[in-house]
């Protein structure tokens, strides 16, 4: 995603490009085909609310820059409610055609092992979370730092015609969406108590995937816990996140709400395929078929991929990264993506795409400043080259864009007639008030480059 992104970004500014990808010279451990910009876990993108999400926001200020990620996206989104989806495969192929079609963009398929070449004046790095073991230790032996690492894991997706629709419904959580279509996005599968309670219990007892010894103290990434890691913090745990019931009317018994709710997300743009929102797993294949059809409505599901389980790594960014995201000790190398500690698709687009505008100015003769701290760009930047917490007991951990990372913002305390704002509504004034900000800030930062 983030190479895509870099590589799309300095060629539109007319710097001609060489885009190293290894694949399928040399495979990884999640990916399954050659293609670039490859979606591993999720298809989702997450939320597209540019005024109330930060996910959102970053949305918009991608596509206000020129994303090649993002312009892709729309075209070949899926249904998701308020969230934006693709068609994984037909996102992966209309990248890879654009940047293989693009003139100043040659593709050279085979792995980098170790350090790239001196003589190469101006290189980013953007292997995202499965760098190749011979570059991931060049690189800890140029920094002498010792990398961090954590375990994300994968969700099935399910045929959509092997679910029993006459058992689950079609519906958005609060029927949130424009289109009826949206409305109706997600496949809802409904538990009452005891067949929730049934469930943990088969999550608990069920056979895990065993960690390698050096893997065992890893810890997961808490957005992208494994559900039977959820599971195992308390019974209610999932039923308060993936699996919680609010906002949903189960269509064939609008009388009994649900105790919880199994939710799928379509996968494609055909619509047959959904993927299981929350359910990534390091459940062993088997336990995963057997256990997953005891969900209402997937008794007959059929499995077009099952989960797993994969080991990330990511740099101390803050300590070795300048702000144009160059390594401090070879101003030469950049990087971008997961491996510089941002996690999600979007987020680590957006660094490909500062890392390629930061080398297309340097390559052009003229210096880019980072965009401002207000915006979603200028944030996520300042997380991962020294915003984190400091201190003796701290450490760097990859971040999701969220207002966290923005400077704060003052808001009215009444409304116009002279009510008092507080509570949710002020939250909601604030990141309102911090995304029209945020959108302000880009533009002009955006129109300053012409």
């Amino acid at each position: 995603m983030a190479g895509s992104e870099a590589a799309w970004q300095l060629a539109s500014a007319g710097v001609p490009v060489i885009l190293h990808e290894m694949r399928p010279v040399r495979k990884t451990e999640a990916h399954q085909t050659d293609g670039l910009a490859e979606l591993v876990c999720s298809n989702s993108f997450r939320s597209d609310d540019a005024q109330n999400n930060a996910v959102g926001l970053l949305h918009e200020e991608m596509r206000r820059a020129n994303s090649l990620i993002m312009t892709t996206g729309d075209m070949v989104q899926v249904p998701a409610g308020g969230a934006m989806a693709v068609d994984r495969e037909a996102f992966s192929q209309a990248v890879t055609k654009t940047l293989t079609e693009h003139p100043l963009i040659t593709i050279e398929r085979g792995e980098i092992p170790g350090l790239p070449p001196e003589d190469w004046d101006s290189v980013i790095i953007a292997t995202g979370p499965l760098t190749s073991p011979s570059l991931a230790k060049a690189v800890l032996d140029l920094t002498g730092e010792d990398s961090l690492a954590f375990f994300d894991a994968i969700a099935p997706i399910i045929e959509r015609d092997s679910i029993n629709m006459d058992i689950a419904w079609m519906q958005s959580r609060y029927d949130k969406g424009e289109t009826e279509a949206d409305r109706a996005a997600y496949i809802n599968c409904p538990m009452d108590q005891a067949q929730y309670e049934g469930f943990i219990q088969a999550l608990l007892d069920g056979p895990k995937t065993e960690f390698k010894d050096w893997e065992k103290d890893t810890p997961y990434f808490e957005a992208c816990l494994p559900i039977e890691v959820m599971a195992e913090r308390g019974p209610e745990t999932l039923r308060h996140g993936p699996m919680k019931p609010r906002g949903l009317t189960n269509r064939h018994n609008p009388d009994v709400k649900p105790y919880a709710v199994v939710q799928l997300r379509q996968d494609n743009q055909l619509g047959s395929l959904f993927n299981m929102v929350g359910f990534q797993t390091k459940l062993k294949y088997g336990a995963q078929a057997d256990i997953f059809r005891t969900i209402p409505g997937l008794e007959g599901a059929i499995f077009a991929r099952l989960g797993g389980i994969h080991r990330n790594t990511f740099l101390n960014s803050p300590k070795l990264l300048d702000e144009q995201l160059r390594l401090k000790s070879r101003p030469a190398l950049r990087f971008a993506g997961q491996v510089i500690g941002v996690e999600g698709y979007v987020e680590s687009a957006a660094m490909g795409l500062m890392a390629g505008r930061f080398a297309a100015a340097e390559r052009l003769g003229h210096t880019l400043s980072p965009p401002p701290e207000t915006t979603a760009f200028g944030a996520l930047i300042r997380h991962v080259t020294g915003g984190h917490m400091t201190g003796p007991k701290a450490s760097f951990q990859p971040m999701n864009v969220n207002f966290g990372l923005f400077p704060d913002i003052e808001v009215p305390l009444k409304t116009e007639d002279g009510k008092r704002i507080r509570g949710k509504e002020k939250s909601v004034a604030r990141k309102r008030a911090m995304s029209a900000r945020a959108l302000s800030d880009i533009d002009a930062w955006l129109s300053g480059q012409t």
